[in-house]
């Protein structure tokens, strides 16, 4: 073709891409031009002229990358179809511009570099080495010409290890090749980088001067101006050449980094002091430290250990901390960070007792650098360090060596300061806020992070004091005792809750809070480890007798205090007689007030400190009820007190301190005994809920509404509330139940239990029947405990909800909280501690209404467990049951669904015992299955349909979150009934094995069978059970194979892995209708089609595929019919897999290779990420193998019979 038409061609084109990049074009001037130039792409015959025109060294860089773009285009797609020597002539000229087609190193664009090296890489994978046997000789060629081209044939060899060994982008074939090859020649291309990255090197420190003089990296006035760029491009080439090794050392042999004594890593380590290379050469090592594989391999990485690399190391680590907080040295920091924690882990996994490996000379020089890390102001640069300190303590061998066990006071020490709270990237009070504004994008975003810290931090504390228990012991006493003297500091911010309290921010606070923690999991681990006797009992009643005496009232500090008590509690079992002493402090917390009678509503800190005494009284009750027993009638009576005024606690304090008696009183071990003090624990809520208004108002809705106050409009919403002591004495006997149901027990010895009088009989199954103490009072209390559940589920009817006030409209619907955990929002950190619990009265309605749905389901789910056969054989429960808890399902909202199907329905099923499924579970689960089914269908409808059509509906005033609220619930909905059905029908061993994800999807050898059910996923007797029924089988059957198409991947993966072929299972010996087995293999491809994108989903549903199909087909031809209308489906490969499964006489293929050629089979039904749904095909045709010996042909021969050139042995002469 002419070279004039080629000259308009590319004038045409020019002008197009500079449309395209010009920000002043107009859009459809931009689409037009960007429609040209694709259409130019796609459809020209002479792209590759044209290309090279664009490439050259004349044009702007714009158009020489489109230029480059267009050759790229052209070896991706047309290459198959390229005559023999346009191949060549395209390749003689890409390697021209490598050798004399770009600018020099320091001038050329980056991105021109990239393409330039893409185009080669993209010859390379179609035709290295069989049909381009020199190409390594070529590139090693030009690498001689100078800088510029040894940069590209560093970027060359990068990307070729990226696409071929890293991403696998390439088939099967081709990667095993070029990977084998790249393997045979390692040796040379190793020692080829090496000696680039050593000559590059050199040059660049001769003309910068000597790095021993460290001015002279500083000062680069030594270097004259002119060699300057020189050393510039110099150093470039060692830049590249690092970051190509950093591509191999993943994944070749271990000799080739441990070659010549380790010269690499000798190299890598003499960089680390080198500015300008020091990130690359970290990054090279952090992946050499890292690798895996025998340990016999990695023996030599030992020399990082030696004098002279950790000498580099840390002279490295003193400059880079030195220049103080540079990002470029931060970044360096951290790699350097990595390569220490990576060194102890190969230390941990070297050293064992069966290994030759000596604890290395330099183990305590490495342990000092490590704790300057564990030191540093970066908290992200401390937390960094942990799990290497958690190895070392926990390790065999040098968990013993008197070099670490006399670094556990420092790391002590050093914990003491890492706990403390500061760093906050908003903030200035601390070195560590400056490293955090690199680290974090958020005040939020840090405190997650501060929080999985502080827990890790926690556990290797742990792991240090089961080491030296005493050395932990003693600080924590220093530190207990000094933050008791230390006088209050509120910092800058005051808090909300009252003057001169501290706000969470506050310098005292921080400090409380991390001596708190550090105390807690100090002591408790030193219980752990020293025997009895060996306890410092006197010095622990000390510090307990200080932190009794301790007054404060501040909220957050009392908080702590609290948590101190608790923590050296397991002294009073040394020393009972200060057990009053003890339960006196935390009563007296639990009615704890900033300012007494006040009428301002409770902010958070202040509900946190009553409700944590509470728990510390339910914890000490229920961990040392043998001590407290004596103790028992001041308990109560102190208890008694409390109760007598109504407005004193909240309900839920009242019944925390009931239940603690509760607790007590199971020590009676006497069931009259227990039986009597139950009777009059609860005469009050029995008086209160069986009394004819109770009565009337729980079994009414429009007088249960009236009764909480719940129609009414209040003018001023934050204090008026006329009706919050009915809803209080409601929440009361609620809540009082609910402790008795689940504290009250019988004895765990079998012989004290029949001795007390608990034991009333005998499972035919020889099992003990025991019977609870509470047993009577509470099903006294249970039919108003049904209706009230009843009228709660009615007040959902639209008529209902017509009745709520204006004031409480929205009385039914979630709180605020609950939206924001749902969508995943963070909570603003001071709020949660400085505003009021609930602060409006509005608010206070939606707590009432979501607190008392829950705790009622609580109380019928540890009904069971609690109360057993006297629960179970409750006259008509199943009925009764249907017609409270299961009413009017069609109008309770996703989120009140969800906890009743979590709470109750799930806890009692699994504790039913199995004589009783005909009678209470079957009737139950029946009719609810069949309800969730349809209710989850149709809101799948909804979302599916919604995102069908993306109206604009601006119904709501924030229509976006309102739909993305509902959607989540409708998964979290999802992921709760089918964790239900997989509970109910699955026994759980099946469940443990298939955690782990499938590996990549696209490779046909890593096809993941390690999601694949095991074999012995069997079905529950309960689900047996369930089976049997005809309609229940239906329900669950269309479930399970329904919600494989629901955009919900988690949920998907789980039904397919642990649900849907136990369930098929079980109901293959019978007859099923050809109709149903279609539909249930229809719907797994259509889970495919859905769910392909990701590899565990793809993996677990072609597994689930290949059985049905394998299962079924030979007794249903339908599957077949299915098979072929999958898209592109090979009809010859159907064919041949069919014949081979229906004909039992062939022998058997493995079954890997079975899964593979179904997998193949139906890929056409598998779908894409969005991605690569419009993504152009690239086809790469495989080579002659290298494994086979071809037959040697006449060159002339070749030319003649093959146009395209696929057989050729040699087309790239060099």
């Amino acid at each position: 073709m002419s070279a004039e038409q080629v000259s308009s061609l590319c004038e045409q084109l020019v002008k197009a891409v500079t449309v395209i990049m010009d920000p002043a074009s107009t859009q459809r001037y931009r689409l037009e031009a960007l429609k040209f130039c694709e259409e130019f792409k796609e459809k020209c015959p002479i792209c590759v002229p044209c290309g090279l025109k664009l490439a050259e060294k004349t044009q702007t860089a714009i158009v020489r990358h489109f230029g480059l773009q267009i050759l790229e285009h052209v070896v991706k797609y047309r290459w198959n179809n390229m005559p023999r020597l346009e191949k060549v002539y395209l390749k003689n000229n890409v390697m021209g511009l490598i050798s004399s087609g770009t600018q020099s190193i320091l001038e050329e664009e980056s991105h021109i570099k990239d393409v330039l090296s893409r185009i080669v890489v993209e010859m390379i994978k179609r035709e290295w080495p069989q049909h381009w046997p020199d190409m390594l000789k070529e590139l090693d060629t030009l690498s001689k010409q100078g800088e510029t081209q040894t940069e590209l044939v560093m970027f060359i060899l990068l990307r070729l290890a990226e696409d071929v060994v890293t991403f696998q982008t390439l088939p099967t074939q081709r990667r095993r090749d070029i990977q084998q090859t790249l393997t045979q020649n390692m040796e040379k291309i190793f020692s080829f980088l090496l000696t680039t990255l050593q000559q590059n090197v050199n040059k660049y420190r001769r003309m910068v001067g000597a790095p021993q003089e460290q001015e002279a990296l500083t000062t680069p006035q030594k270097t004259d101006l002119a060699q300057q760029p020189k050393a510039q491009a110099n150093c470039r080439v060692g830049i590249a050449a690092l970051n190509t090794l950093a591509g191999y050392i993943d994944w070749v042999a271990l000799s080739h980094i441990t070659a010549d004594n380790c010269k690499l890593l000798e190299m890598l380590c003499l960089l680390l002091n080198e500015p300008e290379l020091q990130i690359g050469a970290a990054e090279c090592l952090l992946i050499a430290v890292s690798r895996k594989g025998k340990l016999e391999d990695r023996k030599p990485l030992m020399v990082l250990f030696g004098d002279v690399a950790m000498h580099y190391i840390l002279s490295a680590a003193q400059t880079a901390d030195g220049e103080g907080l540079v990002e470029k040295h931060y970044v360096f920091l951290k790699r350097l960070c990595q390569v220490l924690c990576a060194l102890g882990s190969q230390l941990c996994a070297l050293l064992g007792s069966d290994s030759e490996v000596e604890t290395p000379t330099n183990f305590g020089k490495y342990l000092d650098s490590f704790l300057a890390f564990t030191t540093h102001p970066s908290q992200f640069l401390r937390s960094s360090t942990q799990i290497t300190w958690g190895a070392l303590f926990r390790h065999e061998v040098l968990s013993r060596d008197p070099l670490l066990l006399a670094m556990i006071p420092k790391y002590l020490r050093a914990s003491m300061t890492n706990l403390v709270k500061v760093g906050f990237p908003s903030k200035t009070d601390s070195p560590s806020c400056e490293y955090s504004r690199f680290d974090f994008d958020s005040d939020e975003d840090f405190n997650a992070f501060f929080n999985s810290f502080r827990a890790q931090q926690g556990e290797v504390m742990r792991m240090a004091c089961r080491l030296d228990p005493r050395t932990g012991f003693q600080m924590a006493g220093e530190w207990l005792k000094y933050q008791l003297t230390a006088p209050v500091d509120t910092g800058p911010m005051n808090s909300k809750t009252g003057e001169g309290l501290c706000s969470i921010f506050s310098p005292s606070f921080v400090q409380w809070d991390a001596m708190t923690f550090f105390s807690e999991s100090v002591i408790s681990q030193m219980f752990r480890t020293l025997d009895k006797d060996e306890i410092p009992v006197n010095d622990g009643i000390d510090l307990l007798q200080l932190v009794l005496n301790f007054e404060t009232k501040d909220p957050l500090i009392l908080s702590c205090v609290l948590t101190n008590v608790s923590a050296l509690f397991p002294f009073v079992t040394y020393r009972p007689e200060y057990l009053p002493q003890v339960l006196s402090k935390l009563f007296a917390s639990v009615t704890f007030e900033v300012v007494e009678e006040s009428k301002a509503p409770r902010t958070r800190a202040v509900k946190n400190v009553r409700r944590h005494a509470c728990s510390s009284i339910i914890k000490m009750c229920r961990d040392y009820p043998q001590l407290v027993l004596p103790n028992f009638e001041m308990l109560y009576n102190h208890v008694k007190q409390l109760l007598s005024n109504e407005l004193l606690l909240t309900q839920m304090e009242k019944c925390a301190l009931m239940e603690a008696l509760v607790l007590i009183s199971n020590q009676f071990k006497d069931y009259e005994r227990q039986k009597a003090f139950l009777e009059e624990l609860m005469a009050p809520v029995a008086g209160l809920w069986l009394s004819a208004e109770m009565q009337r108002v729980l079994s009414d809705p429009e007088a249960f509404i009236s009764y909480v106050g719940a129609d009414n409009k209040i003018a001023d919403p934050v204090v008026e509330d006329p009706s919050g002591l009915n809803r209080s004495r409601i929440s009361f006997c609620v809540y009082t139940i609910l402790g008795v149901v689940k504290r009250a027990r019988w004895p765990a010895a079998m012989e004290e239990a029949k001795a007390g009088g608990f034991l009333v009989g005998y499972l035919p199954s020889g099992s003990p029947i025991y019977r609870n103490p509470c047993t009577e009072q509470v099903l006294k209390l249970f039919d108003n405990l049904l209706a009230l559940i009843r009228t709660h589920n009615n007040l959902y009817m639209p008529e209902m909800v017509a009745k709520l006030g204006e004031t409480f409209a929205k009385a039914l619907d979630m709180l605020e909280v609950e939206k924001n955990a749902i969508l995943g929002l963070p909570q603003p950190l001071l709020e949660l501690y400085d505003s009021p619990v609930y602060k409006t009265v509005l608010e206070r309605m939606q707590g009432f209404f979501c607190t008392l749905y829950d705790n009622c389901f609580h109380i019928l789910g540890n009904a069971g467990p609690s109360m057993q056969q006297d629960f179970y054989t409750v006259e008509g429960l199943a009925a009764q049951l249907i017609s409270s808890a299961f009413i009017n399902l069609n109008n309770i909202p996703d989120y009140r669904l969800r906890p009743m199907l979590r709470v109750f329905v799930k806890p009692m099923v699994l504790s039913c015992p199995p004589e009783y499924y005909e009678t209470l579970v079957c009737p139950m689960l029946g009719p609810l299955f069949t309800y969730l089914h349809m209710r989850l269908s149709q809101k799948w409808e909804v979302i599916n349909q919604r995102s069908m059509l993306c109206e604009d509906d601006a119904a709501d005033d924030n229509p976006e979150s309102q739909e993305m609220l509902e959607e989540q619930l409708v998964r979290l909905l999802t992921r709760e009934v089918m964790d239900l059905i997989t509970v109910c029908c699955v026994a759980k061993r099946g469940a443990e094995h298939n955690s782990s994800v499938a590996v990549d999807g696209d490779d046909d050898e890593a096809m993941a069978t390690d999601v694949t059910p095991p074999a012995s996923a069997e079905l529950t007797e309960l689900g047996k059970c369930l089976m049997k029924q005809e309609d229940v089988c239906t329900a669950l059957m269309i479930t399970a194979y329904a919600s494989l198409s629901w955009k919900d991947t988690l949920s998907c993966q789980r039904t397919t892995t642990q649900l849907c072929w136990p369930l098929l299972k079980q109901v293959l010996p019978g007859n099923l209708l050809p109709d149903a087995v279609s539909w249930f293999f229809t719907s797994v491809l259509k889970g495919l089609q859905i769910h392909g994108q990701h590899d565990g989903c793809m993996a677990a549903l072609v597994h689930l595929a290949f059985q049905i199909y394998e299962a079924l087909r030979p007794r249903y031809a339908e599957l077949k019919v299915v098979m072929e209308q999958i898209p592109d489906i090979q009809r010859d490969s159907l064919e041949q897999f069919d014949s081979k499964l229906l004909n039992p006489t062939l022998q058997k293929v493995a079954d890997k290779r079975r899964k593979d050629h179904f997998k193949r089979l139906i890929t056409g039904c598998i779908g894409k990420p969005l991605g690569e749904q419009f993504r152009k095909e690239v086809h790469i045709r495989n080579l002659p193998s290298l494994f086979k010996k071809v037959k040697p042909s006449l060159e002339t021969d070749v030319l003649e019979t093959n146009e395209d050139g696929e057989d050729l042995t040699v087309l790239f002469e060099p």
